[in-house]
């Protein structure tokens, strides 16, 4: 019975961040399948003077890192994504309660997935949106970047509100 009730506050603490996650996931996919049937690899079409949707492909970690290495460098981001996403469920499994602090983890999860799906599937990230000023382009990035920095930034705000009361 004990075990019951455990079970079911676990199931109520982290249905709405897996909800969340997976919602993250479904963009992002739905998005990148969207780009991938109406785009040929490099074509862009710009929508502002400062903002192009672009099919690109980046076989390394954000910012193109490591994306010219021979290889190897995709198993190992897919571990890590995978290691990361574990460790992200258990901390949501522990601080399920903490809203902001499981909102951020949750996009975190669900584009952390969203990426790793993407190199299981194709053995690289489909990236498509791409920003630029003046002849300076940022690196092309997806919906599962966005979340993962939203969520990065909701980490910030949420240890920033901590201290606060804390001091």
């Amino acid at each position: 019975m004990a075990s019951q009730i455990q079970l079911s506050s676990w199931r109520r603490d982290m249905a709405p961040w897996l909800v969340i996650a997976a919602l993250v996931i479904a963009f992002d996919q739905a998005t990148k399948i969207m780009i991938e049937r109406v785009f040929s690899y490099g074509y862009s079409i710009p929508i502002t003077g400062f903002f192009n949707l672009v099919l690109t492909y980046n076989k390394g970690a954000a910012f193109s890192f490591l994306s010219a290495a021979s290889g190897w460098q995709g198993t190992l981001f897919l571990l890590v994504g995978i290691a990361a996403s574990g460790f992200i469920v258990w901390l949501l499994s522990r601080h399920g309660k903490q809203k902001l602090f499981s909102a951020a983890l949750a996009l975190i999860l669900g584009g952390a997935l969203g990426n790793v799906i993407d190199r299981i599937a194709y053995g690289h990230v489909i990236d498509f949106l791409d920003f630029h000023w003046g002849g300076w382009h940022w690196p092309a990035f997806n919906v599962a970047d966005s979340a993962i920095v939203c969520g990065a930034a909701l980490l910030i705000l949420d240890e920033l509100r901590r201290m606060r009361k804390l001091g």
